[in-house]
């Protein structure tokens, strides 16, 4: 029987109570009438390094004597574990070494550094830094701070639940995201415990679901170097540890789709006003793509991180309003005469849509000398007033190639 007992996550619990944030778990009447289900959100985004990553980090480096101490800590990490291995050695004055893969988000990597830490960039990936981390720690005689697969990092984790089943008593089920298995399996462990009842399910993206695989009795084998909104959570090999407790007591692993994480993200942004990263979003992501699971459940949905790049999550917005139907490009096929441009824009200011980008083509294959294509980008109020747009267009004589889009 493998599991963290819950004395031990209630130990961790009465460590952390000065140094890590109680956060907030809020009911979403919104996301309840969206999903079907009654959603809670335990928003761990709102931890100081926006991850409750920190919570496992500051009960290892809490363990260590004070010549461990001195000689320092060495940890892998895509960012979040950098970050709270970071800010919690520092408080604690323990030199820090953080190994992160060559494509960490530049943001990830500025905060680890702000706090004190030394960062190597090594590798394609999670495994391939952590192999360098664990050379490191050798080399210098440190104490290697591992992600996930570690008892006093999954009772650091477990601390949640304690949390959330005070938050809210009557919860049914509540869903994580899942990267190495640390955060669910010490979720799972305290839920065991305290409420045996409440079902703890996980979550994965569709391009990194390896945890899911291995949950399953299987093995994800794949050639393709997969990308993901998720990085957080785009771990190779599930963790020893919290893979043998998951199996005993987590009722499943789901796999979803990048496209439903990125609306989970614009949804957190647009309706709860929180920034949420990739894999923060995963949970969420899951009552999207799987309504008749939790349909009428009382959820509480784990939020674990908020460290997005804004890159990402600029694209992430425009994407969240193109397939809404509140950004919309229309081709228009128009005779190039002067005023053109200005019976279009006239259309479509006279249907309320805001021209956010104009580009004139004169040299596309297939148009005649005397017409042009004019694309335009429109905001819209939504999917119908796009189309209203539309017909205004063709009412007005302009022909659209390829529909709105």
């Amino acid at each position: 029987m493998r599991r963290i007992p819950i004395s031990d996550i209630e130990l961790a619990r009465a460590g952390l109570d000065d140094a890590v944030m109680l956060t907030p778990c809020s009911h979403s009447q919104t996301l309840s009438q969206i999903t079907g289900a009654n959603v809670w959100c335990k928003f761990e985004n709102m931890q100081y390094t926006s991850s409750f990553k920190e919570r496992g980090a500051r009960w290892l480096l809490l363990s260590l004597d004070d010549a461990s101490r001195r000689q320092g800590v060495v940890a892998a990490s895509a960012g979040n574990h950098a970050q709270g291995v970071a800010y919690h050695a520092r408080l604690l004055g323990i030199p820090a070494t953080i190994v992160m893969p060559v494509n960490t988000p530049f943001s990830k990597v500025t905060r680890t550094e702000i706090e004190g830490a030394r960062v190597e960039l090594f590798g394609n990936d999670f495994s391939e830094a952590y192999a360098r981390a664990q050379e490191l720690s050798a080399k210098l005689g440190a104490t290697f701070v591992p992600a996930f697969d570690h008892p006093l990092i999954v009772a650091g984790a477990g601390t949640v639940a304690l949390e959330v089943l005070e938050q809210v008593p009557d919860v049914e089920m509540i869903v994580v995201p899942v990267g190495g298995g640390g955060l669910i399996s010490g979720i799972a462990s305290a839920v065991n415990a305290r409420a045996p009842h409440v079902r703890v399910v996980g979550v994965q993206s569709e391009t990194h679901p390896q945890f899911a695989a291995a949950f399953s009795g299987n093995e994800y084998v794949s050639d393709k170097a997969l990308t993901t909104i998720a990085e957080g959570i785009a771990v190779k090999t599930p963790g020893e540890l919290p893979l043998a407790i998951c199996r005993e007591l987590v009722e499943d692993v789901l796999v979803v789709g990048e496209e439903m994480i990125e609306k989970a993200v614009a949804y957190y942004l647009e309706i709860e006003k929180l920034v949420v990263e990739g894999a923060g979003a995963a949970s969420l992501a899951a009552l999207l793509a799987f309504p008749e699971l939790f349909a009428n459940q009382r959820c509480t949905l784990i939020v674990s991180g908020g460290n997005i790049d804004l890159r990402v999550l600029s694209s992430v917005v425009l994407h969240a309003l193109a397939s809404s139907g509140r950004l919309v490009r229309y081709r228009c096929l128009i005779a190039d005469l002067p005023g053109q441009l200005a019976h279009v824009a006239n259309i479509i200011g006279n249907a309320r849509g805001n021209i956010v980008d104009v580009e004139h083509h004169r040299d596309r294959h297939g148009v005649a000398v005397r017409d042009a294509i004019l694309e335009v980008s429109v905001e819209t109020r939504d999917a119908n007033h796009a189309a209203e747009i539309g017909d205004a267009l063709i009412a007005g004589g302009i022909t659209l190639l390829d529909g709105d889009n």
